[in-house]
């Protein structure tokens, strides 16, 4: 009977130590899921910040006739360089289909650089062509975030 007890014992302890063993793990992975997501929120807001500044700069310039084409390059350029940083950390921290939206977001809004740094007017049709087609690159971005996110959930 003693080997019985001793059995049991030892029994209930394995299972204890592995049960517990589990739920640790499992608390740890949804606590690395909720940490990235929150990463992911941070990240994304201002990657759609630093992107809605610079198509704002952008309009500004495009509405500008007076200002010289070398202020123009220079200006639409600097104001597009932050950009780049945040370009970098989404493909290393978002989804796949986030990336990928994010990339064709980003080249439609290089786009629109390169209209403003060449002298392109708002009034041209090259430069509500280019607008319209970052429009609609962003908002497949912001889909593509939210429903990553869970948001509509």
């Amino acid at each position: 009977m003693e080997w019985a007890t001793l059995a049991s014992v030892a029994a209930g302890a394995v299972i204890a130590t592995a049960s517990g063993a589990f739920f640790d793990r499992h608390r740890w992975r949804r606590d690395q899921r909720a940490h990235l997501m929150g990463v992911r929120r941070t990240l994304y807001s201002e990657y759609l910040t630093c992107l809605s500044k610079a198509r704002n700069a952008f309009r500004l310039l495009a509405r500008d006739r007076d200002l010289g084409a070398l202020e123009r390059e220079r200006s639409a350029r600097e104001c597009f360089a932050p950009c780049y940083e945040l370009r970098y950390q989404m493909t290393i921290t978002a989804s796949a289909p986030v990336v990928e939206a994010s990339e064709e977001t980003f080249r439609r809004l290089r786009g629109m650089r390169g209209l403003a740094a060449a002298g392109v007017l708002a009034d041209d049709d090259a430069y509500s062509g280019g607008r319209g087609a970052y429009e609609a690159a962003l908002s497949g971005l912001r889909l593509a975030m939210r429903a990553e996110l869970g948001s509509d959930q």
